[in-house]
């Protein structure tokens, strides 16, 4: 793990996790952040936020995971949760298909009050109990693509793809950045914009 110091990085990323409660957000942060895992985790109370130092692309990006106890007991909080929030891990329960029955609705919680481009991925969290699975992954990745979202099914308790799942919306978040980048100070000539102009100064 490592955790570089804070002053030197490109990209400071909030990241939100919803779903319902007991789910695993608490320990997808926790591993992703701390490498930890909690097997009593109680349920978490109001929000709580850890951040970790990634490098991605050549860019050193600091994220910032925020979690919170299932959102529906406290509605009070949701428009601060969600601001400024660029990526999101809408988390269900692989063998809990109630879990998985209220995606869309926190989907629906995610665009009221989130950002329209923000990035996000749908995960199903406890691979690791393959054996009372209830969510077919075939059907969630379907669901997924349906509506536009990342998807990959993780295991907080054996680390399956845990990096991977928090590294993808982050890559994908960067990707947005560059390029929102780009279009708004064309001058910044990349390499790409460049190669694009290659074919027009030949012909004329």
């Amino acid at each position: 793990y490592n955790m570089s110091s804070d002053e030197s990085y490109n990209f400071v990323f909030k990241v939100v996790l919803i779903g319902e409660s007991g789910v695993g957000k608490s320990n997808l942060l926790s591993r992703f952040t701390k490498n930890e895992f909690n097997h009593d985790s109680r349920t978490t109370i109001g929000v709580e936020f850890s951040t970790r130092t990634v490098q991605l692309d050549n860019f050193t990006i600091k994220a910032q995971i925020w979690d919170t106890a299932g959102l529906e007991r406290y509605r009070a909080i949701t428009s601060a949760y969600y601001r400024g929030a660029v990526g999101a891990l809408l988390v269900y329960d692989i063998s809990k298909h109630l879990t998985y029955e209220s995606a869309e609705r926190w989907l629906k919680e995610l665009y009221d009050h989130a950002d329209p481009h923000i990035v996000v991925m749908l995960v199903g969290n406890k691979r690791d109990l393959e054996t009372v699975r209830t969510v077919p992954t075939e059907e969630a990745r379907d669901f997924a693509e349906k509506k536009g979202l990342m998807f990959m099914e993780t295991s907080a308790l054996d680390s399956t793809n845990v990096e991977d799942a928090f590294n993808e919306v982050l890559t994908e978040v960067t990707r947005g950045s560059i390029s929102a980048v780009t279009l708004s100070n064309p001058v910044g000539s990349s390499s790409q914009s460049q190669e694009e102009r290659k074919p027009c100064c030949k012909n004329s």
